[in-house]
């Protein structure tokens, strides 16, 4: 596996592959590598012939520099897990790298409107500075198609509306959710969990279940919710937000909306988890 970390070495190899007649599916992580990214370089692996990953954790989408300083960095050993994937390249720049005029003066790429509600919300910028490092990675790997995980439910709407909206010619792929024997979410965030705690996070998961079932069966949205979040509250969580949106744009539901999402954000320890659920009523 090639590890890069200057752009001028990543375009020329990219370039070299493109003369050659290669196609390109790109993985962007922050590393600390758990099974969810590694399925998602096995799905890129599945749509081109050479693959690339990134391992960048990106200080535009942070709003809070303890939670910067503190994110695991794992590369050794996330190098290691990437070559028995057999991914091709990996791509490791540092923040001069990628921002040599400092994030003051920085350029951005903003999505409206999605980016403000939920995750955005509650940590204002976050979008703006995921925006802006991945179209920053895609102007430098150019793939054909680039691999998102569906945990991120939000994330993952922001990137696909931005490529829609910047005529961008890349195909991005949601990869669904890797997920415990418990149900919880595989996460870089669940290392920040106690043993305790590990017993307690697969509530969060559960009781977006509840919810669905609960809607299914001709229940309020806005009673299914209260319901959800008294749950969440009575455990050791501390819920930051549990809402059910449009499950294609995350607008508001209307009474003709049969697709839906329940997307959840709650505190638990030092650790903020997110989760989400799309269902059919």
């Amino acid at each position: 596996m090639l590890v890069i970390a200057e752009t001028k070495a990543l375009r020329a190899q990219i370039k070299q592959w493109r003369r050659d007649g290669e196609t390109i599916a790109f993985v962007p992580t922050m590393g600390n590598l758990h099974r969810g990214h590694l399925t998602l370089m096995q799905q890129a692996k599945k749509r081109a012939t050479k693959v690339v990953a990134s391992i960048f954790v990106n200080p535009m989408q942070f709003d809070n520099k303890n939670d910067l300083a503190n994110y695991p960095r794992t590369l050794i050993s996330d190098q290691k897990k990437l070559i028995e994937e057999g991914v091709d390249m990996l791509f490791t720049p540092t923040p001069e790298i990628m921002y040599p005029k400092g994030l003051d003066a920085q350029s951005f790429v903003e999505v409206p409107g999605i980016s403000d509600i939920l995750c955005g919300a509650s940590r204002p910028g976050h979008f703006r500075g995921v925006a802006t490092i991945v179209a920053k990675l895609f102007n430098l790997v150019t793939p054909d198609v680039a691999c998102f995980g569906t945990k991120d439910y939000q994330q993952l709407r922001v990137i696909k509306l931005m490529v829609e909206d910047l005529s961008i010619d890349i195909e991005i792929v949601g990869v669904e959710t890797v997920r415990e024997t418990s149900g919880l979410a595989k996460s870089s965030r669940n290392g920040y969990l106690t043993e305790q705690e590990l017993t307690v996070a697969p509530l969060l998961y559960e009781t977006m279940q509840q919810v669905a079932t609960a809607v299914q069966a001709g229940q309020c949205i806005e009673v299914s919710i209260a319901n959800a979040i008294k749950a969440i509250d009575d455990s050791d969580f501390t819920t930051d937000y549990i809402r059910i949106q449009n499950a294609q744009d995350l607008s508001g539901v209307c009474d003709s909306d049969n697709r839906l999402v329940i997307l959840a954000a709650a505190y638990l320890g030092k650790a903020r988890l997110i989760d989400n659920m799309v269902f059919s009523r």
